[in-house]
């Protein structure tokens, strides 16, 4: 029997029972569970041995960053964030595409001007959240990573992708220029690279990518968990108090002058050997 039809013949039900003596809410509250669809979860989040992984879980839309998916990404990230047990995170998602970037039926004329500032205002604070939080987090690219999707990629700390991996920044070719995936990703590339990727919107393959600075590591499909699980261990063996002061230390000085990056290398230093 069809949804819709199944429904009606519930709620129908549900009308008849009402005339016996029974309470009406719950007899309309147990037909109305039958009929609720579960929405997917838009993340999952596991976490096993100092590891947690965070899947974008919306394939059908191609794990578009929606508002949705982005504070559903931002939740994860920050849970139990503080905790010791938590070592590393790695970010993947289910499907071809790792992330087409932002839902641009979310940045419609219709939507309005206000709506499209809390969609940007939630993204910038998911790719700079994961270069403030105390952990590293690694992107675990097995497909299509474009526009702000490509900006996930840019942002993380560690990026391993397959050979069939490819990235772009296609904005430019419907009218849309990313400006706000240009900032991770000039940081991340040349700047000519950056500069041809944003201008032209061409497809940057996995080798390209690695070879510019993108990501760290281009490894066969049927190696993309073991090489990316290795890694993560290595990271847990590691302290995570000095794990989390370099993390620190190393965004900080990379903002900074020459000099004021060994003073704050320096300082970091003897931090740590005290």
């Amino acid at each position: 029997m069809a949804f819709h039809g199944f429904c009606g013949v519930a709620y129908r039900v549900a009308g008849l029972l009402s005339r016996r003596p029974l309470p009406n809410s719950s007899i309309f509250a147990a037909a109305r569970s039958l009929c609720t669809r579960s929405e997917p979860q838009l993340t999952i989040r596991r976490q096993q041995n100092g590891i947690r992984n965070i899947v974008l879980n919306n394939p059908k839309k191609r794990n578009a960053l929606s508002l949705s998916m982005l504070t559903s990404l931002r939740s994860d990230l920050l849970a139990d964030i503080d905790s010791d047990d938590l070592r590393v995170i790695i970010i993947s998602a289910e499907g071809p595409v790792f992330s087409s970037g932002h839902d641009l039926k979310e940045l419609t004329s219709a939507q309005g001007r206000e709506h499209h500032s809390r969609v940007f205002q939630v993204c910038s604070e998911v790719m700079t959240l994961i270069q403030d939080i105390p952990v590293p987090v690694i992107a675990k690219v097995n497909g299509v990573a474009t526009a702000a999707g490509c900006q996930l990629v840019a942002s993380c700390d560690i990026a391993i992708a397959t050979e069939k991996s490819t990235f772009a920044t296609p904005g430019v070719n419907v009218g849309l220029f990313c400006s706000t995936p240009a900032v991770a990703i000039g940081r991340a590339v040349p700047r000519k690279v950056a500069m041809e990727m944003l201008l032209t919107g061409a497809p940057v393959s996995a080798h390209d990518a690695l070879l510019h600075g993108l990501i760290s590591k281009v490894v066969p499909e049927e190696r993309l968990e073991e090489e990316t699980m290795a890694v993560a261990r290595r990271v847990c063996e590691a302290s995570r108090p000095v794990v989390a002061l370099g993390k620190a230390t190393f965004y900080r000085q990379m903002a900074q002058g020459r000099d004021a990056a060994y003073a704050t290398a320096s300082g970091s230093w003897w931090t740590t050997w005290r």
